[in-house]
């Protein structure tokens, strides 16, 4: 059952409100793309190791996190009318100081002030993009949304590298910085569209005893989001490293897996809103779990089935992306948005580093192709867990 709407009537996927929040997400976390991988590579520059370079990520991810389970009291207390614009001026405003310096500790420093930011405005959108639609395009809403954190990614990563190296790494930290500049002032511009109609939207309502009960209804989505954004960072982090030796695969095979991730993403959003149910949780987690397996399979010694694993996982991964997220949201009732956005956030942020982690550790003992099945037989254990939680 599909839960009603906030306050009043939102105006919906055409109002310019809903098209503010997607700009500024658009726009606005090119911040964080770009500078993901510029700082630890800025630091290296600077003499720095591997593991302190890592260190400036790390700090970044743990204030994300921190900053994400104090965002459900925020939102709370007024907080989706202010939260996305602040905490994208706290993302681009110290951007350009990472130029002043090479050296590790102001590097930490600036990069973990970032993650509050992050924080503050990964949940806030999340959140805002269910709360700007009526409740039967929540499934899309969330799926625009996945498509505008997802597709500029494809671009950003890279080209912020390549940005640095061609026009210098202080360019490229004011352009980042001005991106989430830009996204503040577009979010800002939400409590003024649509005639004044998303007023309402963006003031909380007092939560109730029931709204408050519903958190264990969460438990189950959270978990498969845990799982699959471990295995997830878990690709990323490390397939490119055996195929090292043929980079044409390896490009393939990211850009394979980050287009199927928006085509599972959407078409599980799309598939929502017209059924009124997440239909696709059960096949998306399958489809993580065999392109999990072939990748293991690629990575034995048959390496072609690595792209076909990685398209296959990214297509079942953007599935249980949105299916996990429409879940909380609609479980968690109106009252309860912001709580959710930041159980399913923590999920994503928390999952992704995690796996990372994990699946090194795997690698070092067992080797690439056994930690890749180690991480499919991970996933194939919790699919009975996806058939109860539709339900």
């Amino acid at each position: 059952m599909i839960p009603s709407s906030p306050v009043g009537a939102a105006p919906g996927l055409r109002g310019r409100g809903f098209a503010l929040l997607i700009a500024a997400t658009a726009i606005g976390l090119c911040g964080f793309a770009a500078v993901l991988p510029l700082v630890p590579l800025w630091a290296v520059r600077g003499g720095a190791g591997e593991f302190g370079a890592g260190s400036t990520t790390a700090a970044f991810m743990l204030t994300t996190v921190l900053t994400q389970l104090a965002m459900p009291r925020m939102l709370d207390r007024g907080g989706y009318r202010w939260a996305f614009p602040v905490g994208s001026l706290i993302m681009g405003l110290p951007a350009p100081l990472f130029a002043l310096s090479t050296d590790l500790a102001p590097l930490i420093a600036i990069s973990a002030v970032r993650g509050v930011g992050f924080g503050m405005a990964s949940v806030a959108g999340t959140a805002l993009a269910a709360r700007l639609v009526p409740p039967e395009q929540m499934g899309r809403a969330t799926g625009y949304y996945g498509l505008a954190v997802g597709l500029p990614q494809v671009l950003i990563l890279p080209g912020g590298v390549a940005l640095a190296l061609d026009l210098g790494f202080d360019t490229a930290f004011w352009l980042t910085g001005l991106c989430s500049l830009i996204g503040a002032a577009l979010s800002a511009g939400i409590w003024f569209a649509d005639g004044g109609r998303n007023r309402p939207l963006l003031s909380a309502a007092p939560r109730s005893a029931a709204a408050a009960g519903r958190g264990a209804s969460l438990v189950a989505p959270l978990v498969l989001m845990l799982l699959t954004a471990s295995s997830a960072g878990a690709v990323v982090t490390f397939v490119a490293v055996p195929l090292a030796g043929t980079p044409w695969l390896v490009g393939a095979t990211l850009a394979a897996y980050a287009a199927m991730v928006v085509v599972g993403r959407w078409s599980a959003g799309a598939s929502y809103d017209r059924y009124g149910r997440t239909l696709l949780l059960l096949p998306g987690m399958a489809a993580a779990v065999c392109g999990t397996a072939l990748i293991a399979v690629g990575l034995w010694g048959q390496a072609g089935w690595v792209l076909a694993g990685a398209a296959l996982f990214g297509l079942g991964f953007g599935a249980v992306q949105n299916e996990t997220v429409t879940l909380m949201l609609n479980r968690a009732g109106p009252t309860g948005q912001g709580r959710a956005s930041a159980v399913w956030n923590i999920g994503y942020d928390a999952g992704a580093g995690a796996g990372a982690m994990a699946l090194g550790l795997f690698i070092q003992t067992l080797g690439y192709g056994p930690a890749f099945a180690v991480l499919a037989v991970a996933l194939a254990a919790v699919l009975p867990l996806a058939r109860v939680s539709r339900r």
